[in-house]
């Protein structure tokens, strides 16, 4: 049964790998906004949650006025700002505004592309029903958002922080899902070719590296997602040291014991900074890993990339709390989060083909049309080094 042959012509397949780096692009944006929007205390500026309506903002002065009395039967007003007026009240407005509008923009720009895309069979089937699946996601998460602004509108002047956690968590894997579709679209056959050259033995080292601090680089963000909600480092602006100890007293003083992971303050800053230590000697592991094996100069580049990313995004965590969380480094600090995670996902992506050193392998990827869209595996049988290819255009590590 035969599925199926992606178009060999160029124009096709450059046109969806920019689309794919635009849609990446504009995530990457909607996370930086979002850390812009937190920080400026402007995510309960806007209290009801109007997808179609809400694309509008106030056009003139009676609407200002309707939108600003609702803000000021919230908490936050009540609570935090019950001095402030018309004009302070737009500043906060627009971050918030911006950040939704940012969001159905980006519902856009993924929707129509797609629908033409695979209407005119530019996009093998297995990648069209992939980037069906991240845009009923990015539905889920407009949901998680206003779950989480709803949760600082009932008693509490702020949003619940698990809440937080689970928005940016949900993000950060959007955009992780869509940079490794653009990543797959642009090198994935280029890559493929580069690996066959190198023996599995040489590879499978630094794969598990790669591997170790993508996992630790996931579970760093999480946590961020708690420090940013708990507002830790306002509590904690030091470093090395927190609040003058390198183990601080206080860390497990709440009932039952697992809730100090997700609630304590001291804990969660801690936990925080020992995850990115460990992230940086995963990093430091990975690059040794790799200076010692003849790897292809893809792979090269991108642990070159992720040292440089993490190096980068380590400075840019002490900045923030060093000069007390101001506004510019926390969301540099954000952003550069999705950045580690992409230099990761690089790497992993750039060690992940494994092509047999066999004549009709060979032939058969020569004569492919369209990029190679590998099924990332990790286990054992990946190191054996053998790919099959399916009827449909993409291959699958075994």
């Amino acid at each position: 049964m035969t599925s199926e042959r992606p178009t060999d012509r160029a124009l096709p397949h450059r046109a969806v790998a920019t689309w794919l780096w635009l849609c990446t692009a504009l995530l990457l944006g909607m996370i930086v906004v979002g850390g812009v929007t937190r920080l400026t205390g402007s995510g309960l500026s806007i209290v009801r949650w109007e997808p179609i309506v809400g694309a509008l903002p106030p056009l003139n002065g009676s609407e200002w006025e309707r939108v600003f009395a609702l803000y000021k039967e919230s908490p936050q007003f009540r609570l935090v700002n019950s001095h402030m007026d018309l004009d302070a009240f737009k500043s906060i407005f627009w971050w918030e505004y911006f950040h939704r509008l940012l969001g159905r923009s980006i519902g856009i720009v993924v929707a129509l592309p797609l629908v033409f895309f695979t209407l005119k069979r530019w996009i093998e089937r297995r990648r069209a029903i992939v980037l069906v699946g991240i845009f009923c996601l990015g539905g889920v998460q407009g949901l998680i958002g206003w779950l989480m602004v709803k949760s600082g509108l009932v008693d509490a002047p702020h949003v619940s922080h698990i809440r937080l956690t689970l928005h940016l968590v949900t993000g950060m894997l959007i955009f992780a899902l869509v940079l490794w579709q653009a990543v797959d679209a642009t090198w994935a056959r280029s890559r493929a070719r580069g690996l066959a050259e190198v023996s599995a033995e040489a590879l499978t080292p630094v794969r598990r590296w790669a591997m170790l601090v993508t996992t630790l680089a996931a579970v760093t963000v999480t946590s961020g997602g708690l420090v940013a909600g708990l507002r830790s480092g306002h509590a904690f602006p030091t470093f090395p040291l927190i609040a003058g100890y390198w183990v601080p007293p206080g860390m497990f003083v709440a009932d039952p014991l697992w809730l100090n992971f997700f609630d304590n303050v001291t804990l969660v800053q801690f936990q925080h900074r020992l995850l990115a230590y460990s992230v940086a000697l995963a990093v430091l592991g990975t690059w040794l890993s790799a200076r010692r094996r003849p790897l292809p100069n893809p792979a090269r580049w991108a642990v070159r990339l992720l040292v440089a990313a993490v190096t980068l995004q380590i400075t840019l965590g002490i900045t923030t709390l060093l000069l007390h969380v101001p506004v510019w480094a926390a969301a540099a600090h954000q952003g550069n989060a999705a950045l580690v995670l992409a230099a990761c996902l690089n790497l992993v992506h750039a060690l992940a083909i494994r092509v047999p050193h066999t004549s009709e392998a060979g032939e058969r990827l020569r004569s492919r049309e369209g990029p190679v869209s590998p099924s990332l595996s990790m286990g054992r049988n990946s190191a054996s080094g053998s790919i099959s290819h399916s009827g449909s255009g993409t291959s699958s590590i075994r």
